[in-house]
């Protein structure tokens, strides 16, 4: 029996599921929306949403006291990357400030391919998936906005770039007439001479029988 035993382990031995939450972690609050399985997800939750409540409460305390360097410094042990604490601790922690809690979201996306696991994506709450906004923030909105949306109309648009335009009709009448090579008259064979049987089959009749009158 299980009792008393917290946590998923996820197949791994403790060093390596902690490493694993640890780079989700850190791709979590850098992107602020991951897609993983379900039951990492679900692990990763309450991993995140710790360190998180670590960096609200240094910026609460103030800088005065010291205790936002030793949040920041709390938090270094789980995520490596000093740039993605200072993003933490300038963008995230400050939109959480008056947030008791549930800062991420976790919604389910299907099934994978490969070995049908369940997948989902775990989101920061405020900070929605938008393919559109990293487009928009490097000067091409526009093309973004032009660009067509569903299946379909991503095929008609292909096949529209595919179709060569077509030339007006007055042109194409010209381009005929000049490509176009008169026929030569078919002569018809004089008298006493052989037809032309040039690109016509010979005819083949059935023999005579033998001693046939």
């Amino acid at each position: 029996m299980r009792h008393r035993v917290a946590h998923r382990k996820l197949g791994r031995v403790t060093e390596h599921r902690i490493a694993l939450l640890r780079n989700q972690a850190e791709a979590l609050i850098r992107h602020e929306h991951i897609e993983t399985t379900v039951p990492k997800a679900k692990e990763l939750r309450p991993f995140v949403e710790r360190i998180i409540t670590l960096a609200k409460r240094g910026l609460a305390a103030g800088d005065g006291s010291g205790r936002t360097l030793h949040a920041r410094r709390l938090v270094l042990q789980d995520i490596q990357n000093r740039d993605t604490v200072s993003k933490l601790f300038d963008t995230i922690a400050p939109r959480f400030e008056s947030r008791p809690g549930g800062y991420t979201r976790i919604l389910r996306m299907g099934y994978r391919r490969g070995d049908s696991a369940e997948v989902a994506r775990i989101e920061l709450i405020g900070s929605e998936y938008d393919p559109k906004a990293e487009a928009a923030a490097k000067g091409e909105g526009e093309a973004a906005e032009q660009k067509p949306k569903g299946v379909g109309s991503r095929l008609r648009a292909a096949a529209q770039r595919l179709r060569k335009p077509k030339a007006p009709e007055g042109e194409t009448a010209e381009a005929g007439e000049a490509g176009a090579k008169p026929k030569a008259a078919r002569s018809k064979p004089e008298r006493g001479g052989k037809a032309d049987t040039r690109g016509k089959g010979a005819k083949t009749s059935a023999p005579r029988k033998a001693g046939g009158s």
